[in-house]
C-alpha cells in the first residue's frame, strides 16, 4: 500500500507568467541525480581545482551581503555566489535557456522568480520560459512554487 504522504503532490493550477519558480532540490534527490555533480561542472577553472578534494554536501555560513542575514549553504553553492557567478562566462546569451534560468537560480540564492523576472534578467521573452518551465517535463529541478 502508498503511504499517500510519500506521493508528490501536482498542483492542477497552470502556471502563469507571475507563478514564481525555483530549483526543487528535492526533485534531484526523488530522480537519484547528484546535483553536486552538475554545480561542480559550473565552477570557474580556479576553483575547479580549489574544490577537486572537497566533501559534496559540506556547508559553510553564508553572509547574504543585501540583509546580513547569516545562514548555512552548500560549499560549492557558496563559492558559485560568491564568486564563479559573477564571471562574464557565468552566462552568456549561447547559454541554452534552461540551463541559463538554472544558473540564475543559482546566483540568486535560488530567491524565487516569475517568467517575467526571468525574461528581464535573460532578455528572452517571458511565453517561452514560462512553455518551457510549466511543460510535463521537469528542467534540471526548475519547479513552480505552490502555495
Amino acid at each position: 500500500m502508498t503511504d499517500i504522504a510519500s506521493v508528490p503532490r501536482f498542483s492542477l493550477v497552470k502556471p502563469t507568467l507571475q507563478t514564481h519558480f525555483h530549483i526543487d532540490f528535492d526533485w534531484w534527490q526523488q530522480n537519484e541525480r547528484d546535483w553536486h555533480v552538475h554545480l561542480r561542472g559550473l565552477l570557474c577553472p580556479e576553483h575547479q581545482e580549489a574544490f577537486a578534494e572537497v566533501n559534496s554536501g559540506e556547508l559553510v555560513d553564508f553572509i547574504d551581503p543585501e540583509t546580513a542575514e547569516v545562514r548555512q549553504l552548500d560549499a560549492l553553492q557558496q563559492v558559485l555566489l560568491a564568486h564563479c557567478a559573477r564571471q562574464p562566462e557565468f552566462l552568456t546569451g549561447q547559454t541554452a535557456l534552461v540551463e541559463a534560468v538554472f544558473r540564475i537560480f543559482l546566483a540568486n540564492g535560488n530567491s524565487p522568480l516569475s517568467p517575467t523576472e526571468l525574461a528581464e534578467r535573460l532578455g528572452r521573452p517571458a511565453n517561452i520560459i514560462l512553455q518551457t518551465l510549466a511543460g510535463p517535463r521537469v528542467y534540471k529541478g526548475l519547479r513552480p512554487i505552490h502555495d
